[in-house]
């Protein structure tokens, strides 16, 4: 008898056949999104945390030193006596602000102060001091007044090169007018505007009124420079007479259009 044909044969092997069990394992199931929300929150916390613990609570980024720059009249050691601040406590806790305002406060020469971090263990104070640009004299004594007319310290003995400030004004309608700190200010503005060859050789600032602002100089000159207006303009003017007339004894700029020199 034939046997069974091609397709029969194939039909048969196939039933005899055992079927593969499927492999267990070989599709692993993926994580949900929410799985992965809590695993990266867990992640943030964990770092958070890190970090916080080494800017407080470790000892790596603790305060150790203090650097004082821009002194001049000033010593380091007294504007860090000022400063206080907090040796060993954690860098990112200073409080830089209250720092700079305790410095301004306690010492009246600081005009200006920046109060730096200087990672990993220093506190940096960067100082700039008042100049004094004018003196008032009180007594034996010198007040020291800077170029926004603050009168920031007394000192014994007068700085060199500083101009003397004499109000002297008396009663008149220009002191009840203006007043004492106006007329001041006044001066300031003249001391500011006057050029550097005469500003060195400035002995005195004197004002009589408002608009009546004279320079005593070296050499027993003097200068009438009227009011604090116009003041770039006197000093041209001014600079171009004294080269002109050096040994003039007298200069008068208070109308600069129409100046005056006289021997004495």
């Amino acid at each position: 008898m034939a046997g069974g044909t091609t397709a029969q044969r194939g039909a048969g092997k196939r039933a005899d056949t055992p079927a593969r069990p499927p492999h267990i394992g070989t599709e692993r199931r993926r994580p949900s999104r929410r799985t992965l929300l809590i695993l990266i929150a867990v992640a943030v916390a964990l770092l958070t945390a890190g970090v916080v613990w080494v800017l407080y609570g470790s000892s790596w980024l603790r305060v150790e030193r203090v650097s004082t720059t821009g002194v001049g009249v000033l010593t380091r050691a007294e504007v860090e006596r000022a400063a206080a601040v907090p040796i060993g406590a954690p860098l990112i806790s200073v409080d830089t602000g209250a720092m700079e305002n305790r410095l301004r406060q306690k010492l009246s020469r600081i005009d200006r102060v920046d109060v730096v971090r200087s990672w990993p263990h220093g506190i940096g104070l960067k100082v700039t001091e008042r100049k004094p640009v004018l003196l008032v004299e009180k007594g034996a004594k010198f007040i020291e007044v800077d170029a926004k007319g603050v009168r920031f310290a007394t000192v014994d003995k007068a700085p060199r090169g500083v101009p003397l400030l004499k109000l002297t004004p008396d009663q008149s309608a220009s002191l009840r007018r203006f007043g004492s700190d106006r007329l001041l200010r006044e001066a300031v503005r003249v001391a500011g505007d006057l050029p550097g060859n005469v500003s060195r050789d400035t002995k005195v600032v004197r004002v009589t009124s408002y608009d009546s602002i004279s320079l005593e100089l070296t050499r027993g000159r003097v200068v009438a420079w009227g009011s604090g207006e116009e003041g770039a303009v006197k000093a041209r003017v001014l600079a171009a007479l004294m080269k002109a007339s050096p040994k003039a004894g007298h200069f008068d700029v208070s109308a600069p259009t129409a100046p005056a020199v006289s021997a004495s």
